[in-house]
């Protein structure tokens, strides 16, 4: 497509439509290109098809719509792992397929991962917004689940949800960092395997945790 086409696409569109546009732009280079650092606001409006000074009508700065990319692409993990979990029993295994669906989404948008959960926060940067739409989605969801755990015996009765999701994303996001981080460590052959193993550790501790606290407070154990 030629930027005159682009350009002409671009002032039919509404100013909604042009803020959607430069998010896609925005989202196409990150992946295409594979580094934030690459990304830079003259491409994403060479590829709209504006003038730079355009973008900044939408956004305070790069970094604000890079955020709010990778925020988008965490609502689709978000989804991923809804599905991943959908029907299927016990609430157990439910669990590890949403971890493993975790890791398996992070490993595929490695750049979107890095920006949200891997870089030093920026200063003046709008940070608090999108944790808070994170911790809204995909770990509200996540606490819901380990409250199934919880509800079919699972885990412990008196457990914290919250504190238990948090110690499974940890664990989920620990491996996920490292295989994002780390591409040339020699890996097994097999990193599915790895994951795989991260998540059902954490998930059994858990189980064991509230095994043990069940034992200690019956009397006579």
């Amino acid at each position: 497509m030629t930027a005159q086409a682009r350009r002409h696409r671009a002032r039919r569109g509404s100013g909604d439509l042009l803020r959607a546009e430069i998010l896609t732009a925005a989202e196409e280079l990150l992946v295409e290109t594979g580094s934030e650092e690459l990304v830079s606001v003259r491409a994403i409006a060479d590829r709209v098809g504006v003038t730079t000074p355009s973008i900044y009508l939408h956004f305070a700065d790069k970094q604000t719509l890079l955020d709010i990319v990778c925020g988008q692409v965490f609502a689709q993990l978000d989804e991923r792992m809804e599905q991943a979990s959908r029907g299927v029993a016990p609430p157990f295994e439910a669990l590890r397929r949403r971890g493993m669906a975790y890791v398996e989404f992070g490993l595929a948008n490695a750049e979107h991962y890095r920006i949200l959960l891997l870089r030093r926060p920026v200063e003046g940067a709008d940070a608090d917004s999108t944790d808070a739409s994170v911790a809204a989605s995909a770990f509200g969801h996540l606490v819901d689940a380990v409250q199934a755990c919880i509800d079919a015996g699972t885990f412990g009765a008196d457990e914290d949800p919250r504190a238990l999701a948090l110690v499974l994303w940890a664990a989920v996001h620990g491996i996920t960092a490292l295989l994002i981080a780390k591409p040339h460590f020699p890996w097994p052959a097999d990193r599915e395997a790895i994951a795989d193993l991260v998540v059902r550790t954490a998930g059994l501790g858990l189980v064991m945790r509230g095994q043990l606290a069940s034992m200690q407070s019956t009397p006579g154990a």
